[in-house]
């Protein structure tokens, strides 16, 4: 079974995705503390991550930088789920090294596809 790691504080959103992923046959972890989130991908080793870009303790765009910075995860698939979806967040997640960008709120079926892309399932 592939692995999501889903990297959200927000309790209803992570459930959401949960939900939605593992009843396309996802394992789903969720971490909710970006401080955290850096120690559960050296853990998990996922085949997706899932990232919030304002987190508590370390930002996404810290995460992801710090994820692309380390070669065991530079080809990580990582899809930003944010509800800031200005230009110049998008922007800086692409320099950063984002493999795709989504805002909130997020269409479900939306979701299941760029996950699919991502995992090429």
């Amino acid at each position: 079974m592939r692995k999501v790691l889903l990297i959200e504080d927000e309790a209803n959103i992570a459930e959401a995705l949960r939900f939605i992923l593992s009843r396309d046959g996802w394992e789903v972890s969720v971490v909710s503390d970006g401080a955290r989130a850096l120690a559960e991908v050296e853990r998990l080793r996922p085949d997706l991550v899932i990232l919030d870009s304002m987190l508590p303790g370390m930002s996404g765009l810290e995460i992801l930088t710090a994820l692309r910075a380390d070669a065991a995860n530079a080809t990580l698939p990582i899809l930003m789920l944010t509800a800031k979806g200005q230009l110049r967040d998008r922007e800086a997640a692409e320099r950063a090294g984002v493999s795709a960008f989504m805002s909130k709120p997020f269409d479900n079926s939306e979701i299941r596809a760029k996950v699919r892309d991502l995992l090429g399932a």
